[in-house]
């Protein structure tokens, strides 16, 4: 099939005759690919299948309407829920084994009613290994020495930030792969479960049995646990919690979704966890956003424009010295097959590491605003996402057009 990033232009796939080899087909391109989503969208004269790779998305491949039928109930039937149930959405999990690494992979689907049929988006939990680890995260030099320091104390609450599709679940194993579980007890609770990690005791949440996050925190801490792994803060309740658990001298590991780390502080206040409390137990946050990494294959040299080497010196300033960023040579990319000509065939993070020390603590009981924070916060050392963003353009892993849309 010629590759095309236009609708029109694809050729319309009449009659699936082998539903079961399609279908496969489908997991394994996926895999190949390195793909983090499908998603299957039914429309009015086709269903349309496209694979979301490095945070934008790939046209697979377009059938036409007859087929739907024998493509949802496939998947359904795969993921072992209601074949039968059209008018609600439903969650169900499909293990795939990828013969090319002789592995079995999990596929979390989720499916949802639309106007003409319903619709099918499948997350591919494939774990790798490299990637857990602080070491992994593309945390820079001062970051990383911030996260081993504070990883050094077994007690307080550590909190990853993040919007949607940050990879918040690989930063968070990454912490938690800090610690030997056989040294500890460790416990998560996930939604879902998506690294399987040996000696760690895991579970799912389950509302429909009134298994949350609450309840959970509730009863582990009659568990003995040393450290304690919540997939997210998503409400007062679970929130608070997470707070005493810390005060009681467990470490706490969880997310929120939150634009940065300073106002991650305030969304708790505002969540409804007494800043005095807040103030004892949180001792750090990261704040992630996932951006594209060049190709180191067909990456040149690039003179940015003068607005932008204007805005580059602005930000750098407070850390590195106007004269070396004039001798910074940055660069961009061309196209190569390497990265498929999309210039970038990576994702890279861009941090954001605020520790929580004795100076913020009369803002925190001031319910003082996160901007104040974030100022106070840089007056002390903290390294800001764009200014994260620009120290990894001129290592060359970034673009400087990259790095200036986190302001």
């Amino acid at each position: 099939m010629k590759k095309t990033n236009n609708i029109d232009e694809m050729k319309l796939k009449r009659d699936i005759w082998d539903v079961v080899s399609y279908i496969d087909s489908i997991f394994k391109d996926a895999i190949d690919l390195g793909v983090s989503d499908i998603h299957i969208e039914p429309s009015e004269h086709f269903l349309l299948i496209r694979f979301r790779k490095d945070g934008d998305f790939l046209l697979h491949d377009k059938v036409d309407r007859e087929n739907i039928s024998w493509i949802i109930t496939r998947l359904k039937v795969l993921a072992k829920i209601k074949i039968d149930e059209n008018k609600k959405p439903q969650d169900g999990k499909i293990v795939y084994h990828y013969e090319k690494d002789n592995k079995n992979i999990d596929v979390r689907l989720s499916t949802l009613p639309t106007s003409y049929w319903e619709k099918v988006v499948m997350r591919i939990l494939k774990q790798d290994d490299n990637l857990t680890s602080i070491e992994a995260l593309w945390l820079i030099e001062v970051n990383l020495e911030k996260v081993r320091e504070t990883l050094k104390s077994t007690y307080w609450i550590i909190l990853v930030a993040w919007p949607t599709g940050s990879w918040k679940s690989t930063t968070l194993f990454g912490v938690l792969k800090n610690f030997n579980p056989l040294k500890y007890n460790i416990s998560t609770l996930e939604d879902p479960i998506e690294y399987d990690i040996e000696y760690v005791n895991q579970s799912q949440v389950k509302p429909e049995i009134w298994y949350t996050f609450s309840s959970w925190l509730r009863s582990l801490v009659r568990q003995d646990p040393d450290i304690i792994m919540v997939w997210e803060i998503r409400d007062k309740e679970t929130a608070v919690l997470a707070v005493e658990a810390a005060l009681t001298w467990h470490l706490v590991l969880s997310t929120i979704h939150t634009n940065s780390a300073a106002g991650t502080v305030q969304r708790l206040i505002n969540m409804g966890v007494e800043p005095f409390l807040l103030a004892s137990a949180m001792k750090m946050v990261i704040s992630q956003r996932l951006w594209k990494r060049i190709c180191s294959n067909c990456k040149k040299e690039h003179n940015i424009k003068d607005y932008e080497l204007k805005k580059v010196k602005e930000i750098l300033w407070p850390i590195v010295w106007e004269d070396k960023i004039d001798g910074i040579t940055f660069y961009k990319w061309e196209w190569c097959e390497k990265c498929w000509n999309t210039w970038y065939k990576w994702r890279l993070w861009f941090h954001e590491v605020l520790q929580v020390w004795d100076w913020l603590e009369p803002m925190i009981l001031n319910r003082d605003s996160a901007n104040n924070m974030k100022k106070l916060a840089i007056e002390h050392g903290m390294i800001t996402m764009t200014q994260d963003a620009l120290l990894k353009a001129v290592v060359w892993t970034t673009t400087v057009e990259e790095a200036l849309k986190t302001i």
